[in-house]
Order: structure tokens, then sequence, then C-alpha cells
């Protein structure tokens, strides 16, 4: 199946290349399929060495670095737009108003494959029920199931290569991903969507927007993974997400609604992942494979034999009989406070919390009550989002992950848990949540090597 001939001799803009490897393999894909490509970043070429010597061997590949250029915005024939980019940035004005397609990687393999998706959108625990889902396919089929949107190091338009006639994808798609859907005014045909908490705020507020704003402009861009489904498509969710999905006039008619809760899942079904929260996240999978008409035996076998997701309460060993669990993806307060509910207890604090990062605007005083009703200590990394939260807690900030970790475990006895769950995004310390995750792991195991 030769998907690159949709591609060959296109003027495609590659708005965003960043270091994490799927603007690269994007870029990659339209490179090898014969486009016209410039690649354009406020990075410079110093900071995107990496990543712009992949594209160098490439005579179709021209770079703007360090800027961006309007003239690279008109009479193309595609803009590929990166996640986080405002809709409102004046270069994607610039392109509309030139009558140029905007596309987001996901949703431009979506189109043109044809491949049946299963997408999974939510504040929190859509990367969980995706690798679930993909997991229990895997397992049952024996076949190569696609992954792909927001999943590390994953490009979506290097999945072209992989796809055959009776290819599956599951995709975990963030609020960015689904503009894309909308913009091309598609929907997987099953969608998925976990729950609806305020995150994202510093992007959605901007322009002064208030929050009950920013909270409609976020919905609807979630709403996307269901808006444009057909007859025959299945939309999984809540109670909760449905209201809120009427209240904002989002809910199409036609497709099959599945409203889910965790007694959907038995109270012997082997899990391994703790928390009551991922008993929902498994509910709302069994849901989802259910659609693509898995049988139960099927489906629970895959269930009891999926490991987690790293950086999401990924159990990490003990050390000194102190149990350490890396929720690393926990950005917001609200998943913090699922964190110390699945792992801690009140009655003799056990948890020591590692946390802290920079702000969303969104206020941490609910994390603060809790984390007093499960913390025998809180160590803080430095951030915007830590100065608003020391002055809720006693807590001791340092200025480093490894700081952190030694801070933690001097206080740990055995029985203990030391839960590494931010609540806030990475910036500052950090260029991003996977070089957060990894300085963490990297920081336990070193301290493991040496006991």
């Amino acid at each position: 199946m030769n998907f690159k001939e949709n591609f060959y001799g296109k003027k495609i803009t590659v708005m965003g290349l960043g270091l994490l490897g799927r603007g690269v393999g994007d870029a990659i894909f339209l490179a090898e399929a014969g486009a016209d490509v410039i690649v354009t970043d406020l990075k410079s070429e110093e900071e995107l060495s990496e990543s712009v010597a992949k594209l160098k061997e490439y005579p179709n590949v021209r770079f703007t670095l360090g800027e961006h250029r309007l003239e690279d915005f008109e009479s193309r024939d595609y803009i590929l737009v990166a996640a986080g980019v405002p809709i409102s940035s004046e270069y994607l004005v610039h392109a509309r108003e030139a009558g140029v397609p905007l596309k987001q990687s996901a949703a431009w393999f979506a189109e043109v494959s044809k491949v049946p998706i299963i997408g999974i959108t939510g504040t929190r625990g859509k990367s969980t029920v995706t690798h679930m889902i993909h997991h229990v396919l895997s397992e049952v089929t024996g076949e190569k199931v696609l992954l792909g949107g927001n999943v590390r190091g994953v490009s979506n338009l290097q999945l072209f290569n992989e796809v055959k006639e009776d290819s599956l994808c599951v995709m975990e798609l963030d609020s960015w991903q689904l503009q894309g859907f909308g913009w091309s005014k598609i929907s997987p045909q099953v969608a998925v969507f976990t729950n609806f908490m305020e995150d994202h705020l510093n992007y959605y507020q901007a322009g002064g927007r208030t929050k009950e704003e920013a909270m409609k402009l976020y919905f609807a861009d979630k709403a996307n993974i269901f808006k444009y489904q057909d007859e025959g498509a299945v939309f999984i969710t809540t109670p909760e997400v449905f209201a809120e999905a009427k209240k904002l006039n989002e809910v199409t008619v036609g497709q099959e609604v599945v409203l889910v809760d965790e007694s959907v899942i038995p109270e012997d079904a082997l899990l391994a992942m703790p928390g009551e929260h991922n008993r929902l996240n498994a509910a709302i999978a069994y849901e989802a494979l259910k659609a693509i008409s898995l049988d139960d035996e099927s489906i629970f076998a895959g269930l009891a034999s999926f490991p987690g997701v790293p950086g999401r309460l990924e159990y990490l060993g003990e050390i000194d009989g102190v149990k350490i669990y890396n929720d690393n993806n926990s950005t917001i307060p609200e998943a913090t406070i699922k964190g110390l509910q699945a792992v801690g207890n009140t009655d003799d604090k056990n948890v020591i919390l590692i946390a802290g990062g920079a702000y969303k605007n969104i206020d941490p005083s609910s994390l603060a009550e809790e984390a007093k009703k499960y913390c025998k200590k809180i160590v803080l990394l430095k951030g915007t989002g830590t100065d608003v939260l020391k002055e809720m807690v006693d807590a001791e900030e340092v200025g480093s992950m490894e700081e952190a970790v030694k801070a933690g475990l001097s206080s740990g006895q055995p029985g203990d848990v030391l839960l590494f769950s931010p609540g806030f995004a990475s910036f500052g310390m950090f260029k991003n949540e996977y070089e957060r995750n990894d300085e963490f792991v990297r920081c336990i195991n070193e301290i493991d090597t040496e006991e």
C-alpha cells in the first residue's frame, strides 16, 4: 500500500521540528515521499542540532530556524502543525487567509490511510486506557496493532509504512491533536473519552479569556473525538463527560453511546495497576474492546497481564523497604490526589511525596489538603507551581531531582511509599516531561545500584 504518492511533489511546511522524534519522523516521511519540505521552528539550529542532522541528507528539505517567516506559510499545499502551537498564531492565521490547509499528523494519518481508529482522549487516564487496549488487542490477535497519537517517540506519518489491508490503529489523542481532527472534520470509529478536568488553562486562557471560556474551548477540542462520527461508530465515555457534552451542545446523533462506570469490572478481576481510578480505566478499556467484538474471557485475560504504563503509577521496586512509584505524568493537582489515594493510607501517613513544577493556572489547594492527610514528608522541586503550593504545606524545597530523591528516601522506613507525582508541568527545570521522567528513573536506579 503506497501512501507516499499522496505527498509526492506537494509543497509542505512542517511547523515545529522538536526534539522528541515525532516531528523529525514526520519530516523524514514527507521527504522520502518526494514532497518539497520547509521545516520551521523557533528554536535555533544549535538547539535542534540532533534533529536537524537527521534531515540534512535530504535535498528537498529546507530550514527556517530561530524564527518563522510568513512566506513559508503561503503558496504551500499544506502546513503540518506541531502540537501546542496556538491556533491564533499569526502564521497559522496567515496560512488560512492564503487558503492553505492546516494538518496535524495523527488526523492526517487517519484521513489518508482510512485505517479503523480506536481513539482515546481525556484529561487523565488516556495513556493508561490506550495502552490497555493496545496490549489486549496485541495479546488476543497475535498481530501487530498500530499505536500512535500522543505516544513518546512515535511519528504518526511513519505509521503509513506499517499499514496492511487489515490494520487497526489505537491512538492516544490529546486536545491539540484533536484540533487536527476538527480541521479535517473526522472522528475515530471508536471514540473513548475518559474524563474532563481543569488542565492547560495557561494555553486556553491566552488572550485574557476567563476560566469558563477557556474550559469551553478545551472541551470543544476534546469533543472532536466524537463530533464527526457516523451512525456505525461508537462513543464510550462516563455519565459526567456525556452530561458536559450535552450541556455544550457537542453531541451528534446516530452513533452508539456507551456510558461506563467501574462496576463492569468484577471485584475479583486481576488488575496490575493500583487505585480505584484504574478500575474505571479498565472498565473503559473493556467497553472499547467489546465494541470491536472481543469476548470477555480474552479481555480479562489481557487486562490481567497488562504491566502498566511508564510514568503512570509505575512501580519501580523497593529501596530499604520503601516502595517506589513513578507517577511523572500526573501534571495536574487532581492527578496527584488520585496517586496519593491509590498508594497511601491516612492512618499512618505513609507517603513521601515528591512534587512541584511549573504552574498551569490550576489552584493546588485541594492537593495541599489531601497531601496533609497522606504524607509524612513532602519534597518540592523548584517551579512557579511550587511557589504557590509551598505556601499551603510544610515542605522541603530542592533544586534537583537527585536532591529530591535523597531527601525523600532519607526519611523513609520499611512500609513507606516514595511517590513521585509532580502535580504540575515540567517546564523550568526540565525540557519536557520525558526528561523529568528519565531523570527520576535514573536517580532511583543509581541509588538502587549503590545499595
